[in-house]
C-alpha cells in the first residue's frame, strides 16, 4: 500500500479558506466603511444645504426687517405730513373766520334782539345781549340751527330787569363755530415740534 501524506494539502486548503474568509471579511468591512462614509457624506451634505438655506432665510429676514423699519418710518412721516396738511387746511378755513362770523351774526340776529358783546374763545362764541321777548330768542336759536357756520347753540341765562321800563331781558348764550380746531395754537405748536 502506498503512503500518501495529505497534511500539506489540508493545510493549504485551510490556509486558502482562511485567506478567502479574511478577504471576505475585509471586503465586508470595506463595504461597511464605504456605506458609513456614504451615509455620513449624505447627511453632511444635507446639513450643509440646510445651513445654506437657513443662512439665506436669515439674510432675507434681515433685509425684510430693514424694509419694515423703512416702511414704519415712511408711515410715521406720512402721518406727520397728513397732520400738517390738516392744520394748514384748518388755518386756511379759519383765516377769514372773523369776517364770516360777523356776516353770519348779521343774518341770524332778528329784530328785537340787541347784542352787547361777542367773545370768541377757541371755537366757541359767547354772546351777551338783550331781547324784547323770548320769541325773538327762539327765532334766533332756530336761525343758528339752520346756519352753516354755527352749531350747538346753548342758552345759559335769561334774566329780566324789573327796573327797566322797556322790559328788555338780558341773555347769555354759547355757540360753537363749525370746522375749527379746539385750540389752533396748540395744534400748530405740536406739528412744528413734531417736525424737528
Amino acid at each position: 500500500m502506498a503512503y500518501i501524506n495529505l497534511l500539506p494539502w489540508r493545510e493549504e486548503a485551510q490556509k486558502a479558506k482562511q485567506r478567502e474568509f479574511f478577504s471576505l471579511l475585509a471586503l465586508v468591512a470595506l463595504s461597511g466603511i464605504a456605506i458609513i462614509l456614504a451615509v455620513s457624506q449624505f447627511y453632511s451634505a444635507s446639513i450643509s444645504n440646510q445651513e445654506k438655506r437657513n443662512q439665506f432665510l436669515t439674510n432675507e429676514i434681515t433685509i425684510l426687517d430693514s424694509r419694515i423699519a423703512e416702511i414704519k418710518e415712511l408711515n410715521a412721516k406720512k402721518a406727520e405730513l397728513e397732520k400738517r396738511i390738516r392744520v394748514v387746511e384748518q388755518l386756511q378755513r379759519s383765516r377769514n373766520v372773523g369776517t364770516q362770523v360777523l356776516n353770519e351774526i348779521a343774518k341770524i340776529v332778528p329784530t328785537g334782539v340787541y347784542l352787547i358783546s361777542i367773545e370768541k374763545e377757541e371755537n366757541t362764541l359767547q354772546i351777551i345781549g338783550k331781547s324784547e321777548s323770548n320769541n325773538h330768542l327762539a327765532n334766533m336759536i332756530r336761525e343758528i340751527d339752520r346756519s352753516e357756520l354755527f352749531a350747538d347753540p346753548s342758552m345759559e341765562t335769561i334774566t329780566s330787569d324789573e327796573n327797566n321800563s322797556r322790559l328788555l331781558s338780558e341773555f347769555r348764550m354759547r355757540v360753537r363755530i363749525r370746522g375749527l380746531v379746539g385750540n389752533l395754537n396748540d395744534a400748530v405748536n405740536s406739528v412744528s415740534q413734531g417736525g424737528r
